[in-house]
């Protein structure tokens, strides 16, 4: 009778030993990302009710590394795992939860933020107003001014916008982790997307206030330059004429 029973646990032992080496073969399958090998070596085991093979190949289908995504099957694994106690399934089987009740906050980056946060308030930049000319020493200044305070902002919202580029980076941390790949290829897709629309938009704005201060600043320089050129000449023929009266003033009187 001992002689069967140490057999028997001799038997089981190996089998263990076995199942052991098969989960590192496919650990090491998934590692290399041999797909296809991995999931026909976890499926075997999981098969044969081997809790981290459960959870892996459950990881594999929510992944989409077994071909597509697979939701359903992921959770269907996960419960397996779970169930014997494994931790990592239970993670995951929470994630799940999570992902049901945050499906709003999800889809939102996919499909609807719109970046209106990243031009407003420090960053919401007004174009200045800037007239076609300006003919006095205070209007220069107050339109140089003008352009400066917005070419400060203009350019703080630039270094704000590539600071969150690529715009994934916006996605709240608790939100991101719920996403699957292929959520997140989308998202990425889609704010990509927005961020150059942002772009362009921004780029357009500023030419279109480059260009105006450019016109007004020609304009300006040419009527200063007018201006000045009737003053000079005016001062020069003041001076002759008054030149003139004094000599008239010093002149020997006529016997």
């Amino acid at each position: 009778m001992k002689k069967v029973v140490m057999c028997l646990c001799l038997t089981l032992a190996v089998a263990g030993l076995a199942s052991a080496d098969e989960l590192a073969d496919a650990n090491a399958l998934l590692k290399k990302k041999a797909y296809p090998q991995a999931i026909q070596l976890y499926t075997k085991l999981a098969n044969a009710g081997n809790a981290e093979a459960q959870f892996q190949l459950g990881e594999m289908y929510w992944y989409g590394e077994a071909g597509a995504i697979d939701e359903a099957k992921a959770d269907a694994w996960f419960r397996k795992a779970a169930a014997k106690g494994n931790k990592g399934a239970a993670a995951a089987l929470e994630l799940v939860k999570q992902r049901t009740l945050r499906r709003a906050d999800i889809d939102y980056w996919i499909s609807t933020y719109d970046g209106a946060d990243l031009a407003a308030g420090t960053f919401r930049c007004i174009a200045p107003r800037i007239p076609a000319l300006s003919k006095t020493n205070d209007e220069i200044a107050s339109v140089g001014n003008s352009v400066s305070t917005w070419q400060a902002c203009y350019n703080g919202f630039v270094a704000n916008l590539n600071a969150n580029t690529p715009m994934t980076k916006l996605i709240p941390p608790d939100i991101a982790k719920l996403f699957n790949q292929k959520e997140l290829d989308a998202a990425t897709a889609y704010l990509d997307d927005v961020q150059q629309r942002i772009s362009a938009d921004a780029t357009i704005n500023a030419q279109l206030v480059l260009a105006d201060f450019a016109a007004w600043r020609n304009a300006t320089e040419t009527y200063v330059a007018q201006h000045n050129q009737v003053v000079k000449s005016s001062t020069a023929a003041n001076r002759s004429e008054d030149l003139g009266a004094r000599k008239n003033n010093y002149a020997a009187p006529t016997r």
